[in-house]
C-alpha cells in the first residue's frame, strides 16, 4: 500500500469518526453526553448506571437502570407560571385575556371608579385635575377603539358587564357571542342591548343559571315582546336552543319565597315522580310547572304559601298555577289508583 493510499484511509476515517462525534443537525456541535442530573454525576450505588431521571411533577431524581429514588422533594428550576387562557402561552405577565373587554384587555385603562369625588379626594387631585383625567379617560378609551369593528363591541360589552349580573364565565361566553353575531352582520339595524339581554339570557340558560325574561327585560331596560323575539331568532341563528325544565327554577322560586333549606327534597321527589310523564308538563311554562310543583310541597310541608305570593315570584297567573295544580292531582290520583289495583 502506498503512502498516498495510507493518507486517504487515514483522512476517511477521521472524516467518518467526526460524523460520528458531531450531531446531524448541528456544525460542529459535540453529541450529547448521557443524560446526567446536576448533582448526580456519580454511578449508581446500585446498579452502577449513570442514567438519572428527573420526575419534576413528583420533585424525584430516579436511577433509570434499576429505579431506585435517591432524591426526594426537589425544587423544580423552571419557571413558575400561570395560565388563565387555556393556551399553551407560558408568558408570566399581564393579566388573562378576555372577551368582555373590546380590545380583550390588552391595553391599560383609567378607572372610572378612581375619578370619583371621594377617591379624588383620597388621591389628593383638585376639581380641575379630576376633569381633565375624565377628558384624558375618555381620550384614552376612543383612541384604543380605532377599528369599526372594535369599536363597536364597546358598549355592548359595557352593557354585558353592569347588567347581566352572571359570573365571569358566563360574561366571556355572552360577549364572544354578541361578537360573532356582530361579525356576521346580524345585530345591524337592531337594538345593541337587546340583542346583549338576548345573548346573556341565553347563556345563562346554558349553564342551567335560571333567569326570567321579565327580569332581563327590566335589567336592561328594553321591551319584553320584543327580547322574547330576539331570543329567538338568536338561538336559532347560533343553536343556543335548550328546552328548560321546572327544576331549573326551584332553587331560585324557594330562595325567593324564603322556604325552609328541608322543603327542596320534597320538591325534588314531586318532580322525580311525574318527569317520566311529559305529557303533563311539556308544553307548558316550565315556571308554572314549578309554581304548581312548589305550592304542593309547601302545602304539604306545613309552609303553606298563597297562590298570590308563589304567582308573583314565578311571573304567572292564578289561573295558570290552578290549572297546574289541577293536573298534578289528577295525575297523582290515577298513579294511586294504578298502586292500589
Amino acid at each position: 500500500m502506498s503512502y498516498k493510499d495510507v493518507q486517504e484511509r487515514n483522512a476517511e476515517e477521521s472524516r467518518k469518526l467526526y460524523r460520528q462525534e458531531t450531531a446531524r443537525s448541528g456544525l460542529g456541535t459535540a453529541r450529547p453526553a448521557p443524560r446526567v442530573v446536576d448533582g448526580h454525576t456519580r454511578p449508581c450505588t446500585e446498579c452502577g448506571a449513570v442514567d438519572w431521571v428527573v420526575d419534576n411533577s413528583r420533585g424525584e431524581v430516579s436511577c433509570g437502570g434499576c429505579g431506585i429514588v435517591v432524591e426526594e422533594n426537589r425544587i423544580d428550576p423552571g419557571a413558575e407560571w400561570t395560565n388563565h387562557d387555556s393556551t399553551t402561552d407560558r408568558s408570566r405577565v399581564g393579566a388573562p385575556s378576555t372577551y368582555t373587554l373590546a380590545d380583550k384587555g390588552l391595553n391599560t385603562s383609567i378607572s372610572a371608579s378612581d375619578l370619583t369625588s371621594s377617591a379624588a379626594a383620597r388621591h389628593g387631585m383638585s376639581s380641575s385635575a379630576r376633569r381633565a383625567f375624565r377628558r384624558m379617560r375618555l381620550y384614552d378609551e376612543r383612541s384604543k377603539t380605532g377599528a369599526r369593528g372594535t369599536r363597536n363591541l364597546v358598549k355592548p360589552n359595557q352593557i354585558i358587564r353592569d347588567k347581566s349580573g352572571l359570573p365571569k364565565s358566563a360574561q366571556e361566553e355572552a360577549c364572544r357571542v354578541y361578537k360573532k353575531l356582530s361579525e356576521d352582520g346580524f345585530v345591524t339595524g337592531r337594538s345593541i342591548a337587546g340583542v346583549s339581554a338576548a345573548c346573556c339570557y341565553l347563556i345563562a340558560r346554558q349553564h342551567d343559571i335560571p333567569r326570567q325574561i321579565k327580569h332581563v327585560a327590566e335589567a336592561f331596560e328594553v321591551d319584553e315582546k320584543m327580547l322574547s323575539r330576539m331570543i329567538r331568532q338568536i338561538g336559532r341563528e347560533m343553536k343556543l336552543v335548550k328546552i328548560s325544565k321546572p327544576s331549573d327554577y326551584f332553587g331560585k322560586f324557594l330562595s325567593d319565597l324564603q322556604l325552609p333549606p328541608n322543603i327542596r327534597s320534597r320538591v325534588d321527589a314531586i318532580w322525580m315522580s311525574i318527569e317520566e310523564y311529559v305529557d303533563v308538563w311539556q308544553g307548558k311554562k316550565p315556571m308554572g310547572v314549578a309554581a304548581a310543583i312548589i305550592y304542593k310541597a309547601a302545602s304539604e310541608s306545613g309552609h303553606k304559601r298563597t297562590q298570590a305570593e308563589i304567582c308573583k315570584v314565578a311571573n304567572v297567573s292564578e289561573v295558570t298555577l290552578r290549572g297546574l295544580n289541577k293536573d298534578l292531582a289528577n295525575l297523582f290520583e290515577t298513579l294511586s289508583k294504578f298502586s292500589n289495583n
